[in-house]
């Protein structure tokens, strides 16, 4: 099963915008699908929880893969747009301290 994601370019940035659910179902569609992009050398990844509903562990070790992967190679990824219910599984999880979190596309923008 794959996860729906849309892309756009902002910035100099990469923009991924996951919509529905990340979970065990779908993580790996949008593992490959990320991992995609850095393995073709982006390195400044935005991904943009606006449209998600839902993300489970199997989606937060995901973005762990994802942020390692580009810390090694000098980039970054930020997060942004969470609505309450997932950000509290962030700020819960300590995933906010490792990641970050933007509360805008713009704040993320700004700092990726």
């Amino acid at each position: 099963m794959s996860i729906e994601v849309s892309e756009n370019r902002t910035g100099g940035a990469l923009v991924l915008s996951p919509i529905g659910r990340l979970d065990s179902a779908n993580a790996h569609s949008f593992e490959t699908t990320v991992m995609g992009h850095v393995g073709s050398g982006e390195r400044r990844i935005v991904i943009d929880f606006g449209q998600l509903n839902f993300i489970s562990s199997s989606g937060l070790r995901i973005l762990l893969i994802v942020a390692k992967a580009l810390r090694t190679d000098g980039g970054k990824l930020v997060l942004c747009s969470m609505k309450d219910h997932i950000r509290e599984v962030f700020d819960i999880s300590g995933f906010g301290q490792i990641i970050p979190i933007e509360d805008s596309l713009e704040g993320a923008l700004g700092t990726v």
